[in-house]
């Protein structure tokens, strides 16, 4: 038995499993190894220095897998924003079909990869956002529920009712992500009104993941009270494991008066990318979800979307319709 939703009908994929872009874990390895499983990779425009680094990327997945993958453009405010255009121009000229977009005022990249003919999944944390980028053209929404890591925005909605509301307002596929990671989640994600779900954390803890052992360890380790929302002070709001660098940013944080300035050594991107490399929790802030707490083992990604395929048609072919009489 197979899942079939218009997900994996846009996208050209076998199951309904999309990994995250994630800043310095989305590389090749990791997105062909989530795509020859038969799920949709992603690799992480921002995390190649330069646009002609992200060629070289893209041509170097390809040399890993010939199935469908996609690139991940996330647009944050910054006083020295990258040169978005530049890294737009390189994914359509790399003739990737696939796109995933997150952050603020996406309209003219959206744009610009329709009009080249890609499929553009936006990333949204709410129906009001969702709606907007529907209007705007994107092809998919991944709706990201309040336990998610990264940025879950400002209105901490769980995905038990984020989903299913989105899912009442918009006719266009979405992807459930936040606190997915086992075919229980799938299987629900379904039910809610998703099409496919979207996993970044359980995505980490697999053999591929190009990220040290320790931090996958870590997130082993952690159960689903294992996190800490940071900059929340300052209404950008981010899921993080719970770490002595993430304690640290919360104390400074919580004191009277403190500013941005304050915290900025510590939620420096380069100090989470030495975590990540090194291994050490203290290097810098490691984002990972609430669904650490059902992560258990470090899998391939093939036995892991083998596996999460197998319970979800286990679940509904035999424990579901065994319900029914």
């Amino acid at each position: 038995m197979a899942i079939r939703t218009r997900v994996t009908e846009m996208l050209g994929i076998e199951h309904p499993i999309v990994q995250g872009g994630m800043m310095w874990v989305g590389r090749a390895e990791l997105a062909a190894a989530v795509s020859n499983a038969g799920g949709l990779g992603i690799l992480t425009a921002l995390t190649q220095p330069t646009p002609d680094d992200l060629r070289r990327e893209i041509e170097r997945c390809r040399t890993m897998t010939d199935k469908p993958f996609g690139v991940n453009v996330t647009l944050l405010p910054s006083m020295n924003a990258p040169p978005y255009p530049e890294y737009r121009k390189a994914i359509i000229e790399s003739g990737i079909k696939i796109v995933e977009t997150a952050g603020n005022k996406p309209q003219e990249h959206v744009e610009d990869f329709k009009a080249h003919g890609l499929t553009v999944i936006h990333k949204c944390t709410s129906v009001r956002h969702a709606l907007s980028s529907v209007r705007m053209g994107v092809d998919i929404i991944s709706i990201d529920g309040f336990e998610c890591a990264g940025h879950p925005g400002e209105d901490d909605i769980g995905g038990l009712v984020l989903i299913p509301a989105a899912a009442d307002k918009i006719d266009i596929p979405m992807l459930a992500s936040g606190g997915i990671g086992d075919g229980r989640g799938l299987v629900a994600a379904l039910a809610l009104g998703a099409e496919g779900i979207n996993m970044g954390t359980r995505f980490c803890a697999t053999k591929e993941a190009p990220i040290h052992e320790n931090i996958k360890q870590f997130i082993v380790d952690s159960d689903e009270r294992g996190t800490n929302l940071i900059l929340r002070k300052f209404h950008n709001t981010g899921r993080v494991g719970k770490t002595p660098v993430s304690d640290k940013v919360v104390e400074i944080s919580a004191q009277e008066g403190s500013v941005f300035e304050d915290i900025r050594p510590y939620v420096a991107g380069a100090k989470g990318r030495e975590a990540l490399e090194t291994g050490n929790i203290e290097a810098g802030l490691v984002w990972t979800g609430m669904v650490q707490g059902l992560i258990n083992d470090i899998p391939t990604c093939d036995e892991l979307i083998s596996g999460i395929m197998r319970d979800a048609e286990a679940i509904i072919a035999k424990r579901l319709g065994g319900m029914l009489g």
